[in-house]
């Protein structure tokens, strides 16, 4: 799935560029997963995007929460704490999520 960035909330940092297309990565509780222009992976609200491909990929793994939330990721990011431990610079996260997207999302 691409999206278009569209615009900055307030108090949000300055890591996205308005106009730019970025790949969602993973939707976490509704929320695209971005891997903005620092390169970190993070949340961000759809409302700020336009969809200029829909398809989504098939390798992602479909959960749903208790109040219907989606969250849809590759398998091994899918696991409980994964994003926690590697914006927390854990070495085993971080190498576990290039290597993922590297497979996935740069080898097409």
């Amino acid at each position: 799935m691409k999206v278009r960035y569209l615009f900055k909330c307030e108090n949000q940092s300055s890591d996205m560029t308005v106009g730019n297309i970025y790949e969602v990565i993973g939707i976490e509780a509704d929320f695209y997963r971005i891997l903005n222009d620092e390169n970190s992976p993070y949340l961000y609200d759809p409302k700020q995007f336009e969809i200029v491909e829909s398809s989504e990929p098939e390798f992602w793994v479909n959960e749903y929460g208790d109040d219907g939330e989606r969250y849809s990721y590759p398998e091994t990011w899918s696991q409980p704490g994964f994003f926690e431990d590697f914006l927390d610079n854990l070495n085993q996260a971080r190498e576990e999520f290039w290597k993922v997207y590297k497979k996935y999302y740069l080898s097409g």
